[in-house]
């Protein structure tokens, strides 16, 4: 199945997106629906009103995810360019809900920063309450996998060496459009593109990630219960404007690309913030 939070005129609401049909499933969005023990039931016998996918105005994926962790440093390609050595561990560090936007929201970018780039990504997003689980276990946490978009502010990530603050400006994390549940995509080898005014900056293959998404949630899940509709950002492929030489970064105006093969797109232009 595919799923999508999808703004209307009465507010936020799940939708099943069945070919050129989105049918309304009866949840506010798709972190309310995904909370329900029945949640694929529910979505797969869905009936409510069908909107067309060609007008749909896409809201965050999950607008306000319990957590939303991310994974730094976690393809081989990525990792040689930043030159780091090969982790034993994930790195982690977290974005909070102020961050998400819609898979063709604007990406804000912040008036205090000069340095906004890209990072495409593979999204997990939780199905199940998962706490101490092995990978088998961890696998059935999974409800499917999105697309975002971790852009970073480098000039305050590495003012120090805690990432937080150049990972989390408000309205610059695009999530979606949808959700494309475990059933229906292998996650093992999908290709990862960015393409930034129509010209392609990382293209990767998720085969490459050291962690994947089932040791990542059995990971995270010795730290604390990953709940669902709580986000897990994997890490970015090689291709960063920040690793370029010289180094490129995000002008108001620039459209940002970001496709996962099999799973969507989401297609952001970068609006300067207001002060």
């Amino acid at each position: 199945m595919r799923l999508a939070t999808v703004r209307t005129v009465s507010g936020l609401e799940a939708v099943r997106i069945d070919g050129a049909d989105a049918i309304e499933i009866g949840a506010p969005d798709v972190g309310a629906l995904l909370s329900e023990p029945d949640w694929q039931a529910r979505a797969r016998d869905a009936d409510g009103t069908v909107h067309g996918t060609r007008s749909l105005d896409y809201a965050p994926l999950v607008p306000r995810p319990d957590k939303i962790i991310c994974v730094g440093l976690n393809y081989r390609s990525h990792i040689e360019e930043m030159g780091h050595d090969l982790p034993d561990h994930p790195t982690l560090f977290a974005k909070y809900a102020c961050a998400l936007v819609g898979a063709n929201d604007d990406i804000v970018l912040p008036s205090v920063s000069t340095q906004v780039d890209w990072e495409a990504e593979l999204a997990v997003v939780i199905g199940a309450p998962a706490r101490h689980v092995a990978p088998d276990a961890a696998e059935a946490a999974i409800a499917g996998f999105s697309v975002v978009n971790d852009v970073s502010m480098r000039d305050w990530q590495n003012r120090t060496s805690e990432w937080l603050q150049g990972k989390t400006f408000e309205s610059s994390t695009p999530l979606g459009p949808t959700l494309v549940t475990s059933d229906d995509v292998d996650a093992s080898a999908l290709e990862v593109v960015c393409e930034v005014d129509g010209e392609q900056m990382q293209k990767g293959i998720t085969s490459d990630l050291v962690f994947d998404p089932v040791t990542l949630v059995s990971y995270i899940s010795q730290i604390f219960t990953l709940v669902p509709g709580d986000v897990i950002a994997t890490g970015t492929p090689a291709g960063v404007g920040h690793a370029r030489t010289p180094a490129r970064y995000l002008d108001d105006g620039s459209l940002v690309v970001t496709q996962i093969e099999g799973i969507g797109e989401c297609r952001n232009h970068c609006r300067a913030e207001a002060r």
